[in-house]
């Protein structure tokens, strides 16, 4: 399985430079941000159909969240030693962030 590296910037392999590295993970961090931001606004939507407070965690979810990222991992040559640990991270932000928006979009 292979990515579609954008055509503006230098594949890792190419790169001579650490201009060119740099130039590279700025243009994926910038991705990166935009998929994220994505993903909260996901969480958002949660936070508004979850009709209670105790079932914004979800461990089962979250389990699989974490199984279907480090088999995606694997298969795109991503190490899992990298994959899981920021998954999990993410995960526990987002779980974070939407009890903030269930919160405060429910009146006692």
């Amino acid at each position: 399985m292979t990515t579609t590296i954008r055509p503006d910037i230098t594949r890792p392999e190419n790169c001579k430079t650490m201009q060119e590295v740099r130039a590279g993970v700025d243009a994926l961090d910038r991705e990166l941000v935009a998929l994220v931001a994505q993903r909260a606004r996901y969480m958002e939507a949660a936070a508004r159909i979850k009709p209670s407070r105790d079932v914004v965690r979800d461990e089962w979810r979250i389990n699989d969240v974490i199984s279907k990222v480090s088999a995606e991992a694997e298969a795109r040559g991503l190490a899992v030693e990298i994959a899981e640990p920021v998954w999990r991270e993410l995960v526990e932000r987002s779980i974070a962030y939407e009890f903030s928006v269930w919160d405060a979009t429910r009146t006692d």
